[in-house]
C-alpha cells in the first residue's frame, strides 16, 4: 500500500490535467481579481453553487469594487445578501473592504497574514485568495478538501479537530505545485464538489482512483469521521403577518444576538393558539379585524431549530410602533431574512390548507 506521503505527492500530478479538462465554467473563475475571488469564496460559505450564481452577479453589478462595498449603505448591503444567510459575512466584508481602504489605498493585499489579518477572512479563505490570485503555496482546506484527504488515506481522526485541518493544510503545503498554485486549490475544491461527493462519490472516475485508499477497500462512505452533532435547542415562536390595506408590519431587530440589525415580522418567544394571537394583536393597537391564514414553518439556524406558527391578520390601524411597507417596498428595499421572508412569500397564495 503507498505511503501517505507519496500519496500526497501524486496529487498535483493527476488534478492538473483532470481540472483543466473538468472544471465547471463559474462566473467568480472567469478571473482571479482578489475582489471577486473573495466575494466568491464568502458567498459560497455554507450556500450551494447554484444559489450564489445569481447572488454574486447582482452584487458586483451594484458593488462593482472595493470603494463600492466600502461606501455602500448597510440596508443596500443586507439587501444584497438577503437570502443568503449568515449576515455577518456581509458585513464583515465591508469591515475589510474599508480596512483595505484605508490601509492599503484600496488595493488588495498580496501577502498572506495580511489577507487573513482582514475582518471575516478565516484560515480556508486566506488560502484560496493567496493561492488563486497571488499564486502562493498555502492551502484552503474546506469540507470538500477534508472528505477527499480523510479518504485517500483512511484517516479516522475526526475533521472537526482543529488539529486535523491544520495538519492536512501543512501535508497539502509540501506539495503545492509553484507555477500552479491556484489551480491546484481549485481542481481541489472541484473534485470534492464533483466527484468525491458526501454520499455519493463518483469513485470509478476519480482521478486519484489508483491511489486512494478507501477506494481499494470500498471504505469511502466511512469518511470523513466527525464527532457527534450536538442537538439543536428549540424555540417555539409564534409570527404575527399585520396588514393593514396594502402595508405590512416589520421592525427591525437589536443590534446584538441572531439576525441582529435585521428586518422581521413582529414576533414572540412562544407558541400561541388563534385567541392568544388576536388578543395579542390588540395589545399591538392594530385593532385585528380578521385573521386571514395560518401558516407553520420550521427553520433551522447552525444552533436554535425556530418552530414557528404564523398568524397573518389583517387590521383596522397601523400604529407607530411598526415600520408598514407594501409589499413592492419590502421585496427591494428591507432585508428580511428567510425565516420570516417564507411567510411574507405565502401570503400571496389562497390555499389556507397548504399552510396550515
Amino acid at each position: 500500500m503507498k505511503t501517505i506521503d507519496s500519496i500526497y505527492k501524486q496529487l498535483p500530478d493527476v488534478l492538473l490535467p483532470w481540472y483543466k479538462q473538468n472544471a465547471r465554467k463559474l462566473p467568480w473563475r472567469q478571473d482571479t481579481e482578489p475582489y471577486h475571488v473573495w466575494l466568491s469564496e464568502i458567498m459560497l460559505q455554507q450556500t450551494r453553487v447554484e444559489a450564489v450564481r445569481s447572488y454574486y452577479l447582482r452584487f458586483l453589478e451594484q458593488l462593482p469594487d472595493i470603494h463600492a462595498l466600502a461606501k455602500a449603505p448597510e440596508s443596500q448591503l443586507l439587501k444584497l445578501w438577503e437570502g443568503l444567510g449568515y449576515y455577518n459575512r456581509a458585513r464583515n466584508l465591508q469591515k475589510a473592504a474599508c480596512v483595505i481602504e484605508t490601509k492599503y489605498g484600496g488595493i488588495f493585499p498580496n501577502q498572506y497574514d495580511d489577507i487573513r489579518a482582514l475582518p471575516g477572512i478565516g484560515l480556508y479563505t486566506a488560502g484560496a485568495i493567496a493561492s488563486i490570485c497571488f499564486n502562493l503555496p498555502y492551502a484552503a482546506v474546506d469540507g470538500n478538501v477534508l472528505r477527499i484527504i480523510t479518504r485517500m488515506t483512511e484517516n479516522n481522526v475526526p475533521i472537526d479537530h482543529m488539529q486535523t485541518k491544520t495538519e492536512i493544510a501543512a501535508q497539502l503545503e509540501k506539495v503545492y505545485p509553484k507555477k500552479d498554485c491556484g489551480q491546484f486549490t481549485q481542481a481541489l475544491m472541484e473534485l470534492g464538489a464533483t466527484v468525491c461527493t458526501p454520499k455519493s462519490p463518483k469513485c470509478t472516475e476519480c482521478p486519484t482512483k489508483n491511489f486512494c485508499r478507501a477506494y481499494a477497500n470500498n471504505t469511502m462512505l466511512q469518511y470523513p469521521v466527525k464527532q457527534p452533532k450536538k442537538d439543536k435547542r428549540l424555540e417555539e415562536r409564534t409570527i404575527f403577518l399585520l396588514q393593514y390595506k396594502d402595508k405590512y408590519a416589520i421592525t427591525k431587530r437589536t443590534e446584538s444576538g441572531l439576525l441582529s440589525g435585521l428586518w422581521q415580522l413582529p414576533n414572540t418567544l412562544e407558541k400561541m393558539d388563534v385567541n392568544q394571537a388576536l388578543h395579542t394583536a390588540d395589545t399591538f393597537g392594530v385593532q385585528p379585524v380578521e385573521l386571514y391564514k395560518q401558516m407553520s414553518r420550521t427553520h433551522i439556524f447552525t444552533h436554535i431549530k425556530w418552530k414557528m406558527t404564523c398568524y397573518h391578520i389583517l387590521c383596522a390601524k397601523k400604529t407607530s410602533d411598526f415600520v408598514w411597507a407594501t409589499a413592492q417596498e419590502i421585496q427591494t428595499t428591507y432585508a428580511l431574512p428567510t425565516a420570516f421572508r417564507i411567510f411574507f412569500e405565502s401570503n400571496h397564495k389562497t390555499d389556507i390548507s397548504e399552510y396550515s
